[in-house]
Order: C-alpha cells, then sequence, then structure tokens
C-alpha cells in the first residue's frame, strides 16, 4: 500500500407515476404494484430508527449514451480527457451484469478477453437501481443514503435547478423510492455540499422544498427516521478551504430544524475525521462547534484516511471512541464511515492528485476489520457503509466482475472472490449489528449459497 493523502474524496425528471409523486403508503405499493415490482412477502426493515442499521452511500450517477439522459458517460469517463474508450476511464472495477435484461445493458468500446464487447449500466435505468435494493435484501442490508449533490440540484444563482441534470438525479432518487418499497429497504437523502459556494448554499432549501410538497417524498413509509423524526443529511460540514462556512450552514441547519411545513428533521453532518481536533482538512473546532451542537448525528467521512487492519484498529481506538463519548455527552448519536478499499488510478490518471493511492481490500479482512473495531471495540450502533456503487474510487460493495476489459485500460478485481462477496460481508456486519451473531476480530467464513438474481 502507497501512503495516501487526500484532502477532498467525496461521496460523491421523468417522473414515475402521480401516485409516487403525491406520496402516501397505498398510493406507493399500488405504483410499484403496477410496475410488477412489489413484493409482499418481503421482510420489511423497521425505518423507525437508525440504530441497529448498516445504511450504504448511493450514488447513483452512473449514465451512458443511448439511456436517454444526454449526459453522456457521466462518471464512466475520464476525469481529465472526458471519453471512456481503452486508456480512457473513470472507473477501477467493472461491474458485474449477469442477470441483467438487455435493456439494462449499454455497450462500450472496451473489449473483455475473448473479443465479446464489455457493457455496463446506467443508473438512469429504473429496473437496475430496483435490482440493486433486490440484492439489499437478499444480503440483509438496511437501506441507503441516496446522494444528492447540491451543485447539481440547484442554480449558480439561487433557487432549484430544472435542467436536464437536475431532472436526470430526481429520476433516479425515484427510483430508489421505487427499489425501497418493492424490497422492504429503508432510504434516506443526502445532500452532498461539494464545490458548493456560499451563496448558493440557500437554494438547498428549495430543492428540499420540492421534494417534500411536491414529490411527498416524507409520506414514503420507507424513508428512513430516528427518534421520531425523518433523517436528512448534509455531507461536507466542518471541512476547511471551502467557499462555504457556519454563517452559511447555521441558517440551512435552522430552516431543516424548525420550518413549519419542511422541517421538523433528524440532521446528520458528513464532516472531516478529525472534526474534533480541528486538523488536516478540518476547520477550527470553535467555528463549527455551534453546528455541531445543532445537529443531531455525526458521520466523520473516513475514505482513504487510513489503510490496512492495524491502522483501522488504532483510529477506532484513538479517534472513534472519542467522537462518540463527545457524542454521547453532547446528546448526540455516532454514525462511523467504514469502506472496503480504495483506489483511483483510472481516475486521477494524467493528474497529480495521487493517482497511485492504493488500500488494499484484503479480501474483505480490512473491511471488517473496521466492523469489529468500531462496533466490538468502540460501541457503535449504526454503520455508513461507503459506498454501495462508487466504482470510481473503488470503494463499492455490489457485484463487480473479476473478467473486466483487457488492454490500455487496466481494472481490479475481486481476487477470484465471488462477484457478490462485498454484499455478503456487509450482509454479515449487519446481522451482527443487530445481536443476531456476535463480531470478532475473525473475518467470518463464508457458509451460505449465492443468491440467484432474477
Amino acid at each position: 500500500m502507497k501512503p495516501i493523502s487526500i484532502c477532498n474524496v467525496s461521496l460523491a425528471v421523468a417522473l414515475v407515476g402521480v401516485s409516487v409523486l403525491t406520496g402516501g403508503e397505498k398510493q406507493l405499493q399500488e405504483s410499484v404494484q403496477v410496475a410488477g415490482l412489489a413484493e409482499p412477502d418481503s421482510p420489511r426493515v423497521d425505518a423507525s430508527t437508525l440504530t441497529g442499521k448498516v445504511m450504504c452511500g448511493y450514488q447513483g450517477w452512473f449514465r451512458t449514451p443511448g439511456d436517454g439522459e444526454k449526459l453522456n458517460w457521466k462518471h464512466y469517463r475520464s476525469q481529465t480527457t472526458g471519453m471512456f474508450k481503452p486508456g480512457e476511464a473513470g472507473i477501477e472495477f467493472w461491474p458485474d451484469l449477469t442477470g441483467f435484461g438487455d435493456h439494462e445493458r449499454f455497450d462500450t468500446e472496451f473489449r473483455h478477453a475473448d473479443g465479446t464487447v464489455a457493457q455496463v449500466f446506467s443508473s438512469a435505468v429504473r429496473d437496475t437501481v430496483v435490482r440493486h435494493f433486490k440484492w439489499m435484501r437478499e444480503y440483509g442490508i438496511d437501506g441507503v443514503f441516496v446522494q444528492r449533490f447540491a451543485t447539481e440540484v440547484t442554480n449558480p444563482k439561487g433557487g432549484r435547478a430544472d435542467n436536464d441534470e437536475s431532472r436526470s438525479v430526481t429520476k433516479v432518487l425515484q427510483h430508489c423510492r421505487d427499489g425501497a418499497a418493492s424490497h422492504g429497504r429503508t432510504y434516506a437523502v443526502m445532500y452532498d455540499l461539494s464545490n458548493m459556494s456560499a451563496a448558493r448554499i440557500a437554494a438547498v432549501k428549495d430543492d428540499w422544498r420540492f421534494l417534500v410538497k411536491e414529490l411527498g417524498i416524507l409520506k414514503d413509509p420507507a424513508y428512513q427516521k430516528h427518534a421520531g423524526r425523518p433523517v436528512l443529511a448534509l455531507w461536507g460540514v466542518g471541512f476547511s478551504k471551502r467557499d462555504y462556512g457556519p454563517a452559511e450552514i447555521e441558517p440551512l441547519m435552522d430552516f431543516l430544524k424548525n420550518d413549519p411545513e419542511c422541517g421538523g428533521l433528524t440532521i446528520m453532518l458528513g464532516t472531516p475525521t478529525h472534526w474534533r481536533a480541528g486538523e488536516r482538512d478540518a476547520g477550527p473546532f470553535a467555528d463549527w462547534e455551534k453546528v455541531y451542537q445543532s445537529a443531531d448525528i455525526i458521520s466523520p467521512w473516513t475514505v482513504g484516511r487510513f489503510g490496512g487492519i492495524d491502522e483501522a484498529k488504532r483510529y477506532a481506538a484513538g479517534i472513534a471512541k472519542p467522537d462518540l463519548q463527545w457524542c454521547a455527552a453532547n446528546h448526540k448519536e455516532y454514525m462511523p464511515v467504514v469502506f472496503p478499499g480504495f483506489s483511483w488510478s483510472n481516475l486521477k490518471k494524467g493528474t497529480n492528485e495521487n493517482p497511485d493511492a492504493f488500500i488494499d481490500r484484503l479480501g474483505g479482512k480490512f473491511l471488517w476489520s473496521q466492523y469489529d473495531s468500531l462496533v466490538r471495540g468502540t460501541g457503535a450502533t449504526m454503520i455508513y457503509q461507503a459506498m454501495f456503487d462508487e466504482l470510481d474510487e473503488g470503494t463499492h460493495i455490489f457485484k463487480s466482475t473479476n473478467n473486466p476489459p483487457t488492454g490500455a485500460s487496466r481494472f481490479l478485481t475481486y481476487d477470484g472472490l465471488p462477484t457478490d462477496h462485498y454484499l455478503w460481508l456487509v450482509g454479515e456486519a449487519a446481522r451482527r449489528l443487530k445481536g443476531e451473531a456476535s463480531f470478532s476480530p475473525e473475518m467470518p467464513a463464508r457458509t451460505t449459497p449465492t443468491p440467484k438474481s432474477k
């Protein structure tokens, strides 16, 4: 593993029917049944609390030519050239499309070793997103925080954006609503504030009003709650060297907590790893303390901040445990982040952003060490799993092929492990977080068969 110093690894509408937009359990269920998705016998996750839950970050940001979104190879393409072809790519692994329908597959210029065309998916395809929620149900993963990048849904001059990109982002959110309803999972919205200007922060209020008042999102029975209130996450709070600061975040949080129509929320903050110490990419604690005190849940971002089993244990004991103690003393919840590994050699090719940065997955042992040390060793009761579908930085846990394209671009694999290995492993962690089995330092041995996806 090479040393890594990453200051800012970001998490980073064709509506699906009037019945979904207006909300309501009966109406939402009818919408799903019409689409042929409902599985009434599926176990439904308790949406009333985050305690005992593993929630994944869900980017939903992949687009392709031919998917109808006019966004080209979004998040597949090279960050420097904008192209997606051999030698130019923005993803580190290749998705496993076994069992996907023809309408979910999109051809690329890449080829497998046998000469066949390599295909990818688009997050704009409803059946693909719903399939992801089916996997969550099959493996026992509770739900997701649906990432909603604020720069994509607001206007530079203020207000909510209404363009191809913003409509596409909302379409994916609607797909997530269908997936959660169909497969008994939960979801909540997470606004990622990366790259936002100070003047633009207030526009997040307009987008949230749209989700609440026009899309009826808080009427969904699958929408995640905690402490009796719907959960909303703001990622990117407490970081230094950003255009916005406490002066912009405080009124936004006041709105989300106290607005009579759209407020009354449980607010989770995605903060820097060293938020309490005010070190590295964190702003001074004194500047942000009032904001932290007004939140309900603190979730420090750790992707790329350490690597290896020993470092994971040191982080849990030396930083996460005092974090949790501060939260408990100040009547806050604590939701630590775990991640399976890291790599972005394709994404950062040709840049000076440390393209060789790499954190070995160790076949799942690195991820398991974080779960064990944070839950058994530190006492965490809820976990944010980064990420469900993040191919760009190699932090995804969904199905990834061991037979990627060959040629000018190099793609990583799961080293011969089953393509669903990390879905299974996170499901095992979720069972233990719920008390259905005990954590131990050793990664469990797999004895259950691989579920067959339809």
